[in-house]
């Protein structure tokens, strides 16, 4: 790639970044640098940026050069470190591209990393991961992935289907110079390889949960505490909290992480029958949210029970996973509870911030979450990674449907192709123009 690229990395805070790459990315920062300092490699240069032609001073900065093959994307870097802000920020920028940068692509960097073998595609993917996440715990498993975790046993995985296949191919091309082929070791090894990849789709859910997190929607008729148990639940006072039935109008969420998962907890208005326009307009809204929630807390009046409006909220959302939350236990319980399959009960007095750590252990058993907490995951696989791994199963189940059905050689390679070169697509050694656009598209302009 001879073009060279420019992006802003961040402008948010006190600190504002734009980074060049390509082959005329210090001749650029030459023109627009006025330093005493060398032009080293590695080397921090303070200096003042100056507009050429004009001659006006734009701002002072702290420029790193970063001469190929030695740098994130192994091109010649050059990162301005400014003032924050978007005007200073934005008229470097725009300085960049009037000397013959180019605007870079979303994720143009990383691809760039990729198509110079300096990452593969996998460590890509984690690099992105790193950018999204949301929890600690998430940062941790991107980092797991781009440090090869992931890509290292995938790639031994390809390799051991390429033994598999050069072996095969060789009886096929010279069988009369070459000993049999023993059907034993071949079944074993393919039947070893597949366990691999079912090992390596066993993390999908786990890293998923991990990387997006949860959506819990607080549910009830008005006035039973919804808000107060978000507000005792987040620590905060994000809704507001009356004796008057309907003050909740809109969803609110809270953003909380237990036990390394992030958690978006909504909480929505009072479901109950109302003449009130807006309000009914919330309460729409909290049928969406509950639906499309990962899992509901049903909140009851512990001190009145279970009734008629419970049962009618309970039918609307029957058939998603539901806790149920007997909420002001500090006034009362009562015990006639329907007999529904909740995934648990908990007792809260939200008011005085008791049952929230019984709320929580509720959480993270229903969705099973104590599997993440007690193993340390060294990678865990994204959604197109298990699509891939699924299909080199599949793949390599045929070519033991092929051996059992006592098929040509021919046959059996077909298949063992399919598998790796749908393991070639997670770590790109298989991998088309589209698919490469598709992934990075989802990359920020600075990454």
């Amino acid at each position: 790639m001879d073009d060279t690229i420019v992006a802003i990395v961040t402008a948010l805070g006190s600190v504002g970044i734009v980074r060049l790459s390509g082959s005329r990315s210090v001749d650029i920062a030459k023109q627009l640098v006025r330093t005493k300092a060398s032009w080293e490699s590695h080397r921090v240069l303070y200096g003042r940026v100056i507009e050429p032609g004009t001659g006006d001073f734009i701002d002072e900065v702290l420029v790193l050069f970063m001469a190929s093959p030695r740098s994130y994307t192994t091109e010649d870097v050059v990162e301005f470190q400014c003032h924050g802000g978007m005007v200073v920020v934005q008229k470097i920028l725009t300085l960049c591209l009037t000397l013959g940068a180019r605007l870079a692509n979303p994720g143009e960097f990383t691809l760039r990393a990729f198509l110079h073998g300096r990452i593969d595609l996998a460590q890509a993917e984690s690099v992105r991961d790193i950018v999204g996440a949301q929890s600690f715990h998430g940062v941790q498993l991107a980092l797991s992935g781009l440090q090869g975790k992931l890509s290292s046993p995938l790639k031994q995985l390809r390799s051991a289907c390429l033994d598999i296949l050069t072996e095969i191919e060789a009886r096929i091309d010279f069988e009369d110079d070459l000993p049999p082929l023993s059907i034993e070791t071949i079944r074993q090894k393919l039947s070893e390889l597949r366990e691999k990849a079912r090992v390596f789709l066993a993390t999908k859910d786990r890293g998923e949960l991990i990387r997006s997190g949860l959506k819990v929607a607080i549910v009830g008729r008005p006035n039973v505490g919804k808000s107060s148990l978000l507000n005792a639940w987040s620590r905060t006072d994000r809704a507001i909290v009356t004796d008057i039935p309907g003050t909740t109008r809109d969803i609110v969420d809270s953003h909380l992480v237990v036990e390394g998962i992030p958690i978006t907890v909504l909480d929505t208005a009072g479901i109950r029958e109302t003449t009130d326009q807006v309000e009914s307009m919330g309460m729409e809204r909290s049928r969406l949210v509950a639906q499309q929630a990962d899992l509901v807390l049903l909140v009851i009046d512990s001190s009145v029970g279970w009734t008629e409006e419970d049962q009618q909220i309970y039918d609307l959302i029957q058939t998603k996973p539901i806790v149920l939350v007997l909420n002001k236990i500090d006034l009362g319980c009562y015990e006639n509870l329907p007999n529904h399959n909740f995934l648990a009960q908990v007792k809260t007095a939200a008011s005085l911030q008791q049952g929230i750590l019984d709320l929580e252990e509720a959480i993270l058993h229903s969705i099973k979450a104590q599997k993440i907490k007690e193993q340390d995951l060294d990678f865990a696989i994204n959604q197109r990674q298990a699509e891939c791994l699924q299909r080199v199963v599949d793949s390599l189940t045929r070519v033991q449907e092929s051996i059992d059905g006592h098929l040509p050689l021919d046959f059996w390679t077909i298949d063992l192709r399919d598998a790796i070169r749908s393991v070639g697509e997670i770590t790109g050694e298989d991998v088309t123009e589209s698919l490469l656009d598709q992934i990075f598209s989802r990359f920020c302009i600075g990454k």
